[in-house]
């Protein structure tokens, strides 16, 4: 049984559910998966699926004094490429002042992750995400003279690229979810072979029937709902949002607006609300566990994304196969979902004015938009399903990694690209 190592930031996560999902087609397939996270994860708000790879991730961060002293004995072993593994950081142009300082840190976690599974003969790893946890990777992977690969959404590519030329450089292949994000590699990072850019897509599962009971009750006479499904954090963005909402009250829409998600901005959000005395109409709704999701995309008439920075957000295919409206920037892959007019609709990114606009004019005329809603999911259906591109990802996978061999490793996938 072929092993591999799969690692992320932080796993697992409710946030993430595509990656517990590769995992378990890689073990469909027959192959042996160490899972391992980054950063310690609590298991508290786990689901019973969630807890269940939780019992059996190995977890990196902190490192106890016993691993970190073993790590740092296994890179000074070998000090040419100790050397090798910390210049890019030394070098790495517009790079922060602290890089090197993390990059050595993960340096040592990477050292630390080689020696776990060294004696597991893992012949390649996997890493979700281009953030430190892939820095690991790199690094585990010298170690132990096998390769490795990374997949890149979008603000790990876009905002926080870290050391990502050495990375592109060292990795058998790179798996990316968008068309913009594979054009974005070659263009900015032009020593990369086009080979070695997959473009995979995430997707979602067909729309369920819908549950009976329903959050809003008074449905012959209820305001106009706005749904906004994301963490709470600043590249999200919901700042913006609020303030679209004081705009739209002071035009006099009858229209609720729920947040869903929790984080680090929540104090930040709630002084905001109440600064611009907007409580009536913004509602912060804290953390909804995936499975209840549904009842909020079911009494939504208008699913509205303000990321400064995205890949191709779940959440807009979620709410696109549930037939309902959506309005998300003009960014990145973006487009490749949510086409202007057809799909969706789209709004100048950071424009208050562009996505006002937008909102009041959907809301006069949502009634005759039913054609838009179908073509939404049908969308989603054909290109974003969940299951035929978890097969795709594990077929082209296990083609790139070419010492797999059996039923799946078909050399032809070795340039497999969905298309929209």
């Amino acid at each position: 049984m072929t092993t591999i190592a799969y690692i992320a930031n932080q796993f697992p996560s409710p946030l993430e559910p595509y990656v517990m999902d590769e995992i378990s087609e890689f073990r469909r397939r027959g192959l042996k998966v160490v899972c391992c996270s980054g950063q310690r994860v609590s298991p508290n708000n786990l689901s019973l699926a969630e807890r269940a790879f939780w019992k059996e991730t190995r977890f990196f961060q902190p490192l106890s004094d016993d691993q970190l002293l073993r790590a740092t004995r296994q890179l000074a072993a070998d000090r040419s490429r100790l050397w090798e593994l910390i210049r890019p950081a030394l070098f790495d142009s517009g790079s922060s002042p602290t890089l090197p300082f993390r990059a050595l840190g993960h340096t040592l976690m990477g050292s630390a992750l080689a020696e776990q599974l060294a004696p597991l003969k893992v012949e390649h790893i996997h890493c979700h995400h281009g953030y430190f946890a892939s820095w690991m990777a790199l690094v585990a992977a010298r170690l132990l003279d096998i390769d490795f690969s990374f997949t890149l959404h979008g603000s790990d590519l876009l905002r926080r690229a870290d050391l990502l030329a050495a990375k592109l450089e060292a990795c058998k292949f790179c798996v990316t979810i968008s068309e913009f994000n594979r054009q974005y590699i070659l263009d900015h990072y032009p020593s990369t072979s086009p080979g070695k850019i997959l473009v995979q897509r995430l997707g979602v599962d067909r729309v369920l029937p819908w549950p009976s009971d329903s959050i809003l009750t008074d449905l012959d006479h209820r305001p106009f709902c706005l749904l906004a499904v994301g963490r709470l954090h600043r590249i999200k963005d919901h700042s913006f949002l609020i303030q679209a909402c004081q705009a739209l009250r002071d035009q006099g829409l009858d229209f609720i607006c729920w947040i869903v998600g929790e984080g680090p901005e929540r104090r930040r959000l709630e002084r905001q609300i109440a600064k611009l005395g907007v409580q009536a109409y913004v509602h912060l709704v804290g953390h909804v566990p995936r499975a209840d999701l549904v009842a909020y995309y079911r009494n939504a008439d208008l699913v509205v994304m303000t990321s400064q920075s995205e890949g191709i957000p779940v959440s807009l295919m979620e709410a696109m196969s549930h037939e309902k409206l959506v309005l998300a920037p003009h960014i990145t892959g973006i487009p490749e979902l949510v086409e202007q007019e057809k799909t969706g609709f789209l709004y100048q990114p950071g424009s208050l004015l562009s996505f006002v606009n937008a909102v009041a004019w959907i809301y006069a005329n949502h009634a005759l938009l039913a054609p838009i809603r179908h073509q939404a999911a049908s969308k989603v259906a054909h290109s974003f399903n969940r299951q035929r591109n978890l097969r795709a990802f594990a077929d082209a996978f296990l083609a790139r990694t070419q010492q797999f061999g059996g039923e799946y490793a078909y050399p032809v996938l070795q340039q497999v690209r969905l298309s929209i």
